[in-house]
């Protein structure tokens, strides 16, 4: 859900799962559509037009995972969320599961104060403040991203809870190697050892909340509640 261009779906869909892709764009669906024909890729079962608040083209129960790596950056209305979550509950089997990615807090709203230095035009005085007190970005200009939301760890256990999940996980993806990937894969080539020792350290560290909030994206893991 929110698949864009099919990075994810062409992915899964070589190690054998069945998918379904969905997203708003449908110019990013037609690129998805053209690569997916191209490599012949007959489990991917569709390619729809879909906004993530409104999954009524797919029936109650129908999926065993949603991957949401996507829709939560650009959802800054709670309401919007609620209804994406929402969702996404309906449309998964009982235990099924979820996997929703997101920009934290602070790394989103760093990175908005590092964007306004490189793009003033993209980033107002207002804007920034809005950013850090309400963790939502509109964007200025109409180059580059035009908005996000940036929610704490905290408020993105909530918003799965009350709309129907138990956590399973909530952890960095990158960890503290966030930015760090072509010194770290210099010395994987140099050092394999070394190598082994900072995927460890990174693995290990990367549920800590000071890490989650820091270190670039993060994701979620939740199971749909029986009732």
């Amino acid at each position: 859900l929110g698949g864009g261009p099919g990075r994810y779906t062409v992915e899964l869909a070589q190690l054998g799962y069945s998918l379904h892709l969905a997203d708003l764009s449908q110019t990013l669906l037609d690129q998805a559509k053209k690569r997916i024909d191209a490599l012949q890729l007959t489990h991917v079962k569709s390619i729809k037009q879909v906004n993530a608040t409104d999954l009524s083209k797919y029936d109650d129960n129908f999926f065993d995972a949603v991957i949401l790596f996507g829709p939560i950056y650009h959802l800054t209305n709670k309401i919007e969320r609620d209804s994406c979550v929402r969702e996404v509950n309906r449309v998964l089997k009982p235990n099924g599961l979820v996997f929703a990615s997101f920009i934290p807090y602070l790394t989103g709203a760093i990175g908005i104060a590092e964007r306004m230095f490189h793009f003033p035009e993209q980033v107002s005085m207002e804007t920034l403040k809005n950013v850090f007190s309400n963790a939502v970005f509109n964007n200025n200009a109409d180059r580059g991203f035009q908005e996000g939301f940036y929610p704490r760890s905290n408020e993105i256990v909530a918003l799965f809870t009350e709309n129907g999940f138990t956590k399973i996980l909530l952890r960095s993806i990158r960890g503290w190697g966030s930015n760090q990937a072509e010194h770290i894969y210099k010395i994987k080539a140099e050092n394999p050892k070394m190598y082994e020792a900072i995927i460890e350290l990174i693995d290990k560290t990367a549920e800590d909340p000071s890490i989650i909030e820091m270190c670039s994206h993060a994701i979620y893991i939740g199971q749909k509640q029986l009732i």
